[in-house]
């Protein structure tokens, strides 16, 4: 099990693979103290052979590697793409093309929801994964023959994976459905640390519009702050402070300190002016620019129709065999239990043909649910009108 550590044969190697219809990868990474990713191991398998390169090998370039994830010509194969995606373009700018996630197109395949790979390796490759290796330091050198074994199983059992999934969707003709899917994997936006957009995974947790308006200028200053010292969000900040000091609002260090979710001594350092200084922000912001989402408003009378929702995506998925991860999330039903025209995927797309149409019938009367022998059946009312 050789690892390339020199960019000649890294060249070489790429140029065989390229010359396949597709390609396994995957990658090892330590980010536990750092903002940005630090690529550790590569890993890329052909039907004709598999191979380890090491990003961190003394001269390494790795420009052979990143035009093979840009060739058009090969399919890119991995499993939970979306962080090895995110290193590949944040270190080489390139997103690979065209790609193809077995964990996803496992869920279009009706496996599950977030399926892993040990158990798509062991349903479709008959293959047991030795996890003796899955928590390793992968910056430590030498690596261990077990740690090559083990690096080397995340893409060699990922062939007859891919190929029974690539299968199954064209025989089923949800090959479409994944595109869709991949789609936003393959969008640069999507791994973009933007931090005016930081706010997003914490806005269920404010009230107030004033609020969200402090929120989007604190989040957005953490998140330059652990970009330009690269380190965790959460070694800045964690995010139960971040929401305290949008709804508390501080104005100065005093204030500061008497927050309980703010760590001791935090309001003498230097971050601290920075995060007051984006307090200061968020209140001077033009709050008629702002709305809170709907959803976080409280689900009010939508309750009801919203556990409906409910039994209908399981009832829709469990015929079609789809995972009901992939098709609708509960900020989906609850979006589409308060508006017709909700801005959400369940409602897009082939999502909107197997699923949104029924939700938006069920939700006004032109569809009702009934048990027979303990299943649920979805049943379209018969459309009457006048001549």
């Amino acid at each position: 099990m050789k690892l390339i550590t020199d960019t000649a044969e890294l060249s070489a190697t790429c140029t065989r693979l390229a010359a396949h219809p597709f390609v396994t990868v995957d990658t090892e990474f330590m980010r536990e103290t750092t903002y940005y990713a630090r690529l550790c191991l590569i890993q890329i398998a052909s039907p004709e052979e598999a191979v380890l390169i090491d990003p961190l090998a003394d001269g390494i370039d790795l420009a052979p590697f990143f035009a093979l994830m840009a060739d058009e010509s090969t399919i890119k194969v991995f499993h939970s793409a979306r962080q090895d995606v995110e290193i590949i373009w944040t270190m080489g700018n390139v997103i690979p093309t065209p790609l193809f996630d077995t964990q996803v197109a496992a869920m279009v395949c009706g496996y599950g929801d977030s399926v892993s790979y040990e158990q798509l390796a062991n349903d479709l490759a008959k293959a047991r994964i030795d996890k003796s290796s899955r928590f390793t330091d992968w910056s430590r050198r030498p690596l261990s023959e077990a740690q090559r074994a083990y690096a080397l199983s995340d893409v060699t059992h990922l062939i007859p994976v891919y190929e029974t999934l690539a299968s199954q969707l064209a025989e089923t003709g949800r090959s479409a459905w994944l595109d869709e899917e991949m789609a936003v994997l393959i969008d640069p936006a999507t791994y973009e640390g933007d931090p005016a957009r930081a706010h997003r995974r914490l806005i269920g947790r404010v009230r107030k519009v004033k609020e969200l308006a402090v929120l989007i200028e604190v989040a957005a200053w953490r998140e330059r702050e652990a970009q330009s010292r690269d380190v965790p969000r959460n070694r800045v900040l964690k995010d139960d402070a971040v929401v305290e000091l949008a709804i508390s609002q501080p104005r100065d260090a005093e204030a500061m300190a008497r927050l309980r979710s703010v760590p001791n001594g935090f309001e003498r350092s230097r971050s601290a002016a920075g995060a007051l200084a984006a307090i200061e922000a968020g209140l001077a912001r033009d709050l008629s620019e702002l709305k809170l989402p709907e959803r976080s408003r409280g689900r009010g009378n939508a309750g009801a129709t919203v556990d409906l929702l409910k039994v209908l995506l399981k009832a829709v998925c469990e015929q079609n065999d789809v995972a009901t991860k992939i098709v609708a999330t509960v900020d989906d039903l609850e979006a589409i239990a308060e508006n017709d025209d909700a801005d959400v995927a369940a409602l897009k797309g082939w999502r909107r043909v197997l699923f949104g149409d029924k939700a938006l019938a069920l939700k006004h009367g032109r569809l009702s649910l009934a048990i027979e022998d303990g299943t649920v059946i979805v049943t379209p009312h018969a459309q009457t009108g006048s001549a």
